[in-house]
């Protein structure tokens, strides 16, 4: 870091990511992000199985939000899959985040429901940054760090023959 006694506001800044902290702390982040998740998907299971009616009912009730009528009408024709897919995909996130296997894609996943969540807030009664934007932005990092790569399994998974005879692959891991 070097100093300008000029401008002290100015200087230089550099975060390393192979360093062993950084590593750790994308892992810990990443683990974290999917205990939050696959709790709260198994304790709704745990609760009221696989018919979790309040996910269809909140839906519905997402009028007035900046995706207009969408979730309303998911919420009354997709009930069966919302249902369901609620606590199911929770908890296949968070175990996905918690492994590091196919963490960009479980990521990509919470991404989608934390944008439902925050989007569908219309009222930003807590405000425009609140605890859904802070979730949503927890999956974007686990994508772009590629957080899978670091004490999970993806790194392990991206050395086997397929993913290396379908390099794309790897944009669903890491």
């Amino acid at each position: 870091m070097s100093y300008q006694s000029s401008n002290p506001l100015v200087g230089e800044v550099e975060f390393a990511l192979e360093g062993p902290w950084a590593t750790y702390w994308i892992a810990f982040l990443r683990v974290v992000t999917g205990w939050w998740f696959f709790h709260a998907g198994v304790t709704k299971i745990i609760t009221d199985g696989f018919a979790f009616s309040y996910g269809p009912a909140y839906m519905q009730q997402m009028t007035g939000t900046a995706l207009g009528g969408i979730p309303v009408w998911m919420g009354n024709n997709l009930a069966w899959l919302i249902a369901p897919g609620v606590p199911l995909f929770e908890t296949l996130i968070g175990l996905a985040l918690m492994a590091g296997a196919l963490t960009r894609l479980a990521a990509f996943g919470g991404v989608i429901f934390m944008s439902l969540f925050w989007v569908g807030n219309a009222g930003f009664g807590h405000g425009v940054v609140n605890s859904d934007l802070m979730g949503l932005l927890l999956f974007m990092t686990v994508i772009v760090l590629a957080a899978g790569r670091y004490y999970g399994l993806d790194a392990l998974i991206e050395q086997t023959a397929l993913v290396k005879q379908n390099p794309k692959l790897r944009y669903l891991l890491g």
